[in-house]
């Protein structure tokens, strides 16, 4: 079973519904002995990082996570579930995150024809192979909604980057988890293609 972390924020039954779709049990839920006991979890996320902070710690889930991703259960985050990751993001000021990554949220700065939020289809570029982007080739095309983008300070975690103004890190991967800037529940077919991906990860392992 693979646990959908409800924090009260995000696209929690859409989630759910590509993983089913695809093939995998999952399941959404606050209980900290079932995400413990899951055999893979996601950290979906829609909002603002610091109420999305506030969430996790008034219901007793931001050790939980710490754990799970140090001790290597395959983890998804997506979208503010990737945010959270790092240290600290600069949203309505400088906000702590779970700090799991070394790094911080930036956002994006409107000018010109760069519109803010960053909304819509957009490719991705791999920077390196990973089990989660099986099938995936750079020039493929993703859907983002966010303002903010995250700067790690680890380039070796950098799995794909995509060009918004400039290039900006658009997932991260490491040998058993992966998060991304994109939402791979509204990616279609190629979204599709990635929780399949995690969902046999997680089988496998």
């Amino acid at each position: 079973m693979i646990a959908i972390i409800d924090y009260g924020m995000g696209n929690l039954r859409s989630v759910q519904k590509g993983l089913e779709r695809v093939g995998f049990d999952a399941m959404v839920t606050r209980d900290v002995a079932q995400i413990r006991s899951a055999r893979g979890v996601v950290l979906p996320g829609v909002g603002a990082f610091s109420a999305c902070m506030e969430n996790l710690g008034k219901l007793g889930l931001i050790e939980p996570i710490g754990e799970i991703v140090r001790e290597h259960k395959p983890f998804l985050g997506i979208c503010l579930g990737f945010q959270l990751l790092f240290s600290e993001s600069e949203e309505f000021g400088k906000q702590k995150g779970l700090d799991l990554f070394s790094g911080k949220v930036v956002g994006f700065h409107a000018s010109g024809e760069l519109k803010v939020p960053h909304m819509g289809w957009n490719r991705i570029d791999k920077q390196k192979d990973s089990p989660f982007l099986d099938g995936i080739t750079s020039g493929d095309y993703v859907y983002f909604v966010h303002s903010f983008y995250v700067v790690p300070e680890n380039s070796s975690i950098v799995a794909t980057t995509t060009d918004y103004g400039k290039p900006f890190v658009s997932s991260i991967a490491t040998d058993r988890m992966f998060a991304c800037q994109f939402h791979p529940e509204k990616s279609q077919e190629l979204g599709l293609r990635i929780l399949a991906n995690f969902g046999r990860f997680v089988e496998r392992n």
